[in-house]
């Protein structure tokens, strides 16, 4: 199925309602919620959507924000960033590339080497342990 090409109506077919309301919706994760929160295995994670590498667990950090955090994509072309003004705030937004679904927000205030953090809801990833 190419996800590329969804309509609203396949979005809500193919999803539960969780991930209907934090990936296509832009909703969040409660802080300190999420099934990856804490996963602290060797693995990729991939988009809950369509499928897409997003990020690695050598990247991934614990910054006390209540969501998975991230320092790096595990490959940029597959993240887009989106400017967010939303709830009286800027931000800027995270999506996948591929399919549109929002994976959560970017801060400047992450570890080296690249000082920033992908904040994720876990509700838009999907873990495969490595091998």
């Amino acid at each position: 199925m190419d996800t590329t090409k969804l309509d609203n109506k396949q979005w809500i077919e193919k999803l539960s309602p969780e991930q209907y309301r934090v990936m296509r919706q832009c909703g969040t994760d409660p802080p300190f919620s999420g099934k990856y929160y804490h996963n602290t295995e060797n693995g990729k994670y991939y988009c809950a959507a369509c499928g897409a590498l997003l990020f690695t667990s050598e990247t991934k950090y614990d910054s006390g924000s209540g969501w998975p955090s991230f320092y790096a994509p595990a490959n940029n072309k597959n993240i887009v960033e989106v400017k967010d003004t939303s709830f009286g705030m800027v931000r800027t937004e995270i999506k996948c590339a591929h399919c549109g679904s929002h994976l959560g927000h970017l801060f400047p205030d992450g570890p080296r080497p690249t000082g920033m953090r992908y904040c994720v809801n876990s509700t838009s990833l999907d873990f495969r342990k490595k091998q």
